[in-house]
């Protein structure tokens, strides 16, 4: 084989190897937000303890019906103000620990730019007998190829989903605060 060749070779599986580098798809992004609330962590967690009850304190939440209860394989059907529908599956329930984890089941990239994501919600104690929430998720993108839209990328997805938590953390403490 001449030099030529050899050279040629080389450069072509360069060249291959970056253009397989580039062309990697998603990478898992983390979103946590998280609330000081001056009431007991019990009153807290009454508050957002049914895992359908989200409607109850999320103003972006027009309703949320579940089936199957606080139990894992729980679902919940969670339909936005903003149009669109997620379902949500119930991953774990510790009643003792005052948190739950879930999973998004079902996705509507159109009205939330999310394609998947694993959450935990969290009720603990805080200072002076107050308590603090904790709301966090693991997610990817509305579009999983290459070269998203910037309304299905990555900035976009951790945007949707801080706008929901922070709306809801944000309305909880208020209405907990009030009691």
């Amino acid at each position: 084989m001449s030099l030529f060749r050899v050279i040629a070779c080389h450069v072509v599986l360069v060249l291959l190897g970056a253009a397989s580098a580039a062309a990697h798809g998603p990478t898992p992004q983390k979103v946590e937000e998280s609330i000081a609330i001056a009431a007991p962590p019990d009153v807290v967690w009454a508050a957002v303890k049914n895992f359908d009850g989200l409607v109850a304190w999320n103003p972006l939440v027009e309703s949320s019906k579940g089936k199957g209860g606080n139990v894992a394989g729980g679902e919940r059907i969670v339909a936005l103000k903003s149009g669109g529908k997620l379902t949500d599956s119930l991953d774990e329930y510790l009643e003792d620990e005052m948190s739950y984890s879930y999973r998004l089941a079902t996705p509507d990239i159109e009205a939330f730019p999310v394609s998947f994501y694993s959450s935990t919600l969290a009720v603990r104690p805080g200072a002076d007998g107050g308590s603090e929430v904790i709301w966090d998720a693991r997610l990817y993108r509305a579009d999983t190829g290459n070269f998203p839209s910037e309304t299905q990328n990555d900035q976009a997805a951790i945007d949707a989903v801080a706008q929901f938590f922070q709306e809801g953390l944000k309305t909880l403490k208020e209405q907990v605060e009030a009691q």
